[in-house]
């Protein structure tokens, strides 16, 4: 029938109902337990009134025999049993008295056995009295009235009653007690099969948790797998579109650059060669006039300059004339001046390309150039080097550094630097710890083959 069930309305009511099931043995557990409790209690106390039902008749017995001996041998040890028996008896008979309160047949009972043992007790300290002031014929009248004895016979047959009654009443509770254990026995063992099918419920989820996260790890996995090679595949478009945008960036630079060194250089010398036909022609002047001559000069020789400057910053000569080393001893040069601040150079001649070349010029340009905005240095270092068949360049400085892992809004040169390097084929790492200066180290792949510049 449970398997005829769907799967959906026995996962509604099966949390539920082993719910009731738990609370169910739980309850029945605490009753039984709680019974047991009571029943061990009743039996503790009806062991304890038999013990004093037994220590009444007992001891009472104990004290006639104690008054015997002493009667008979005139010795005070006798009299030790007497003593201690009148003792307990009175203790045992407060115990009953309390123990049988609410018990009407056992406490007429008990009351007949005080009765009894008050009087059995009067006739032994009468006896032993009159022993002591030598009215033997006295005590011996006593005990051969056979009053004591009557008393005993009495106490004997109620005492024998309350035994019997407390023995059945013990009987009684001790089966009660055994239906108890049995009851708790059932619980125990049904809380064990509901306890076993429950484990074996759930390693059954469990595995079939256990399939299913297999499943989707094994689906993410695959998710994952795609997501990372549509990742590098889109990088190496990134990657690739960089390098042309690079090398369309450094060819529009070169164009200006020309075009600038042959169109407006052409001006600016023809402006000049102007300047200087017209101060001949002119003869002597009015020094308002050569003054102007001479700012009009100084202004054209400034344009050139100027004019010179940005060709070197779009397509810088000495690189293509001079070579990688040379340039970046020249740009180091005038980064010092500039800035005043000191540059220790080591530089090799390497092996590159000269798109290689232009990419290791620029990224030292944009170390210098941050440098002298935010650095705060007193020196820098730049080394140039071959290490383990690939170009090294570093740039450090003892500025105040920053710290690499903080999101910061003026990135974007790093940035690029580092898109730069690896469109090249290499890769770059920057460290720096706020205090201790910066480090800007790149890795490009040697070309064996390319001139060392």
């Amino acid at each position: 029938m449970l398997a005829t069930i769907p799967r959906s309305r026995r996962r509604t009511w099966a949390a539920p109902l082993a719910a009731v099931i738990a609370l169910g043995v739980f309850g029945l557990n605490e009753y039984a337990y709680q019974r047991l409790s009571d029943g061990l209690g009743d039996v503790i106390r009806r062991d304890s009134a038999l013990e004093q039902i037994h220590t009444v008749v007992r001891r009472m017995v104990d004290a006639e025999t104690g008054q015997r001996g002493y009667l008979i041998s005139g010795r005070k040890e006798y009299l030790a049993p007497y003593e201690g028996a009148v003792r307990d008896v009175g203790q045992a008979l407060d115990f009953l008295r309390v123990y049988y309160r609410d018990d009407g047949r056992a406490h007429g009972l008990l009351a007949d056995v005080e009765k009894r043992s008050h009087e059995k007790l009067a006739e032994l300290a009468t006896t032993l009295r009159m022993y002591d002031e030598g009215r033997h014929d006295d005590w011996r009248a006593i005990i051969a009235a056979g009053v004591g004895r009557q008393a005993m016979i009495a106490i004997r047959r109620d005492g024998s009653e309350l035994l019997a009654i407390e023995s059945a009443r013990l009987e009684k509770q001790r089966t009660l007690m055994a239906t108890e254990l049995q009851v708790s026995r059932i619980a125990v063992n049904v809380t064990t099969v509901v306890s076993l099918l429950a484990l074996l419920l759930f390693l059954r989820q469990g595995m079939a948790f256990d399939a299913a996260q297999r499943q989707h790890a094994a689906a993410l996995q695959t998710e994952r797998d795609h997501l990372e090679s549509e990742v590098a595949r889109r990088t190496a478009e990134l990657t690739e579109l960089a390098g042309k945008l690079q090398s369309t960036r450094e060819d529009e630079r070169s164009r200006l650059a020309r075009e600038l060194h042959d169109e407006l250089g052409a001006l600016l010398t023809a402006a000049k060669l102007d300047a200087a036909r017209l101060k001949r022609s002119i003869g002597s002047m009015a020094p308002e006039v050569e003054a102007r001559l001479k700012h009009l000069n100084d202004t054209i020789n400034h344009g050139i300059g100027l004019k010179r400057r940005i060709i070197e910053d779009l397509r810088p000569s000495s690189l293509s004339n001079l070579g990688l080393v040379a340039a970046l001893q020249i740009q180091a040069r005038d980064f010092a001046q500039r800035s005043e601040i000191k540059v220790k150079t080591e530089l090799e001649a390497v092996p590159l390309a000269d798109a290689g070349q232009i990419t290791i010029f620029r990224l030292v340009q944009e170390c210098l150039t941050n440098i002298a905005k935010y650095a705060g240095a007193r020196e820098v270092r730049l080394v140039l080097d071959e290490r383990d068949g690939r170009v090294h360049v570093s740039v450090s400085d003892d500025g105040k550094g920053f710290d690499v892992n903080a999101r910061r809004g003026s990135a974007s040169g790093l940035l690029g630097m580092r898109y730069r390097v690896e469109a090249a084929g290499g890769v770059m790492r920057v460290s720096s710890t706020p205090g201790s200066g910066t480090s800007v180290e790149a890795w490009l792949p040697a070309e064996p083959d390319a001139r060392r510049t």
